[in-house]
Formats: structure tokens, C-alpha cells, sequence
């Protein structure tokens, strides 16, 4: 069976269109307004990267988190590059899906306080995901960046191997 997202204000309007697509066999799931969206770019049919293109060319404002198989270089600057506010290489630790939901969906103004990690001269940047060092700013894979995050969030801590494989690649031994 077939799955739409409506996405309706106007309750009225909702409950006729549910209905009328019901009754042909659709599964329809409804909401009044999408406070964040999780963005797979391998989609069957259609490239994730235009569906975040007419998200943005229609002026949706709400954050987009992007969830990919493709952990790449490519991938991570053209999701940012289509104005993506995060993103997520699979296989990944739900944990720290949610911990970034949760992030993304605060106000602007709890989000910008705890949007940079800093530990001596290393400093991530979590909403633009630009890592500095001494000043100078570097390029990291998505996988790179997860594991510096979690190593900034973790300051002066041994981590096991196990605690890295569960956390940055979402592994469970």
C-alpha cells in the first residue's frame, strides 16, 4: 500500500483528502506542520538531494537531518550544499540520532548556546559542522566528524574500542 505525507493546516481540507485517498487504497499519514525532517538521499525514484532542493525552493524553514548510506566527502558538502542542517552516515547509533533531533527541534536561541564544542585550540562547530585547530579550518568526513564530536563531548576519558564502535559507527558488540 502506498504512504503520503499530507501536510495540511486546514483540518477540513485534511480530513476530505484523507478520506478520498483512503478510500483508493492509500496510507496516509497527517500533520499540520513538519518541525523537522529526517532526509534519506537514496530514496527509490527520487534523489534526496531534490527533494531537499523543493523543501528549500519553497522556503521550508524547518531543519533537515540528513540520513545516508553514502558516507562520503561528495555527499556530506552536497547535503550542506542543499542546505541541509545536519548530517548522519549510516549505519548510526539511535542515541545520537535522537541527541540530534532533539538539538535541531530547541529554539534558535538553545540551539546557537550549545552549538560548539572547544577543548584547548580544537573547536567544532555543530550547526555548520566546520572543525577549527589552531585557527585554521579543516575538512573532515561525516565519520570523522562524528568521531571528533563524540572524543570533544568526552573530554580527558579513555574510550574502549567497543564504546567507539557503538558510538561513532553504531555498532553494537
Amino acid at each position: 500500500m502506498p504512504n503520503i505525507l499530507l501536510v495540511e493546516d486546514a483540518e477540513r481540507i485534511a480530513l476530505f483528502v484523507i478520506k478520498g485517498l483512503q478510500a483508493h487504497g492509500f496510507q496516509v499519514t497527517h500533520a499540520t506542520s513538519l518541525d523537522l525532517t529526517i532526509l534519506d538521499i537514496g530514496l527509490p525514484g527520487i534523489s534526496g538531494f531534490d527533494v531537499l532542493v523543493t523543501l528549500r525552493g519553497q522556503r521550508d524553514q524547518a531543519p533537515v537531518i540528513v540520513l545516508t548510506a553514502k558516507d562520503s566527502v561528495d555527499t556530506t558538502l552536497a547535503s550542506f550544499g542543499g542546505a541541509a542542517d545536519d548530517f548522519m552516515p549510516k549505519p548510526f547509533s539511535f542515541e545520537e540520532l535522537l541527541a540530534r533531533v532533539k538539538r535541531r527541534i530547541r529554539s534558535p536561541n538553545e540551539a546557537h548556546a550549545e552549538s560548539t564544542l572547544v577543548n584547548g585550540e580544537v573547536g567544532l562547530d555543530l550547526l555548520t559542522r566546520r572543525v577549527t585547530a589552531a585557527g585554521i579550518e579543516h575538512d573532515l568526513t561525516a565519520r570523522e566528524l562524528t568521531m571528533l564530536e563524540f572524543f570533544l563531548r568526552h573530554p580527558r576519558q579513555v574510550m574502549s574500542r567497543e564504546q567507539l564502535l557503538s558510538r561513532v559507527w553504531g555498532l553494537r558488540p
